[in-house]
């Protein structure tokens, strides 16, 4: 058996049956889920909506980890692979028309 599909002893006091790759998972979704509360944030502090470039980035690494453990893991469930591809490229792609319509280096205040 490939290591990273391996319980991880070490959290074996916990109960919880912990592989490399289901951490990996598991961050992914919670960072994926937690870029809502940086929208959140954003456009209470704006007052009005604004979407953040941390939320793409965050959109982007969320479901590439997601994507990674539904790919790699002993899962290889092909369901995660396509609920987790297409939320990539389309982050992706916003990420890109953010970058080209407000620069790379674009001001904190301005969104």
């Amino acid at each position: 058996m490939h290591p990273m599909n391996q319980e991880i002893l070490w959290l074996g006091w916990t109960g919880v049956h912990m592989t490399p790759w289901k951490l990996i998972g598991l961050l992914g979704a919670l960072m994926f889920g937690a870029r809502w509360f940086v929208q959140f944030f954003a456009s209470r502090r704006a007052r009005k909506p604004v979407i953040p470039r941390m939320f793409w980035y965050m959109s982007i690494v969320g479901s590439l980890m997601t994507l990674s453990y539904f790919m790699f893991s002993a899962k290889q469930d092909s369901v995660g692979v396509v609920q987790n591809l297409f939320p990539a490229f389309t982050a992706l792609y916003s990420l890109y028309l953010d970058i080209q319509h407000r620069g790379w280096r674009r001001d904190r205040g301005a969104d």
